[in-house]
């Protein structure tokens, strides 16, 4: 069995070893590192390149959102976590603007966090279930994505999952547009937008372009006011 590598920043060493004394109970799960600050943590995580690395929001030289930005420039497949003891709609933004897996807070139960690092690890981005219940923090989101997609151009996404193409893809799907129309409209190829479908049903783990629509719906990525 491959282990889920997992590592630790964080500047609290109660914190650190409770959540390492957790993670090492568990047979599929490797703790490869811990860091007490920023600048560790990004060394580390160049050094190691683990699969998951849960980091602290706030950290001592290099604050947790800046770690996370430059550990994901640096190692796209890493899956970050992000954990915070205060319910902030700022940073829960800003976390999804740098490319964060999840945001948990500190008060998260021990299975709730064990099931997120494994999904995380398997690629999925549970960030999604946090702005779900956010609405003012999907409104953002959205608005930014439009911007971006507004642009006319594929440029390189700022959050996740989505990019900007593929929003507006998915805005053409909700219209009901077969794919032949999506490719007229955005003039790209039809195998283009198959890519992108593609690429869409994979980032958010569905099965068919209804399912991707409804999920994009239920968190405010899309709005039905404006199909």
């Amino acid at each position: 069995m491959e282990k889920v590598r997992v590592l630790i920043a964080d500047d609290h060493p109660i914190f650190c070893q409770g959540v390492k004394g957790i993670l090492e109970t568990e047979p599929d799960i490797d703790v490869v590192g811990e860091a007490s600050d920023g600048k560790q943590a990004i060394a580390l995580a160049r050094a190691i390149a683990p699969d998951v690395i849960l980091v602290d929001v706030h950290m001592p030289s290099v604050d947790g959102l800046e770690v996370a930005r430059v550990i994901k420039l640096h190692l796209p497949r890493t899956g970050i976590i992000l954990m915070t003891a205060y319910d902030d709609e700022e940073q829960l933004f800003q976390a999804i603007k740098v490319g964060a897996s999840a945001f948990y807070l500190k008060d998260i139960r021990p299975d709730e966090l064990l099931g997120g690092i494994r999904r995380v690890a398997a690629g999925e981005y549970l960030i999604n279930e946090s702005v779900l219940t956010k609405p003012l923090v999907a409104s953002r989101v959205l608005k930014q994505f439009r911007e971006l997609a507004n642009v006319g151009q594929e440029i390189e996404p700022l959050f996740v999952p989505l990019s900007a193409r593929e929003i507006e893809v998915l805005d053409y799907i909700a219209r009901g547009n077969s794919n032949k129309e999506i490719a007229r409209a955005l003039k790209i190829s039809d195998q283009t937008v198959k890519n992108h479908i593609t690429s869409i049903l994979r980032k958010l783990a569905v099965n068919d372009r209804t399912q991707a629509v409804v999920y994009a719906l239920r968190r405010g990525w899309i709005k039905m006011q404006e199909l």
